[in-house]
């Protein structure tokens, strides 16, 4: 694994979700009101659906697929509990988030 920048972190803000594709990998840039920024999976762990298109108010993060409800903090699932989306390390290095992706198995 190895670390990809993903974008500047002046340009993220508290309270806010943001969607990027890395390196072909859908991942979601997640800062919860009153916590830390968080790399998550951009995938739902039910039925794939693109987190992109889901809703967050700042702490709940709604999958629009089938209403699926995590915890921005941690990725833990609410509705349903037992499922939690995947979560990368992030680091700020000179002033750009990078997120550590698991390699992808080549075709």
């Amino acid at each position: 694994m190895a670390y990809a920048s993903v974008c500047k972190h002046r340009n993220l803000g508290e309270g806010e979700m943001v969607p990027f594709t890395v390196e072909g990998q859908e991942i979601i840039l997640v800062w919860p009101d009153g916590g830390e920024l968080k790399a998550f999976t951009g995938v739902c762990p039910h039925d794939n659906g693109l987190l992109k298109f889901g809703g967050f108010n700042g702490r709940l993060l709604t999958c629009t697929l089938h209403n699926w409800v995590f915890d921005g903090r941690n990725g833990e699932g609410l509705s349903p509990t037992g499922c939690a989306l995947e979560e990368y390390p992030l680091r700020i290095e000179e002033g750009w988030v990078q997120v550590d992706l698991p390699a992808t198995v080549a075709e």
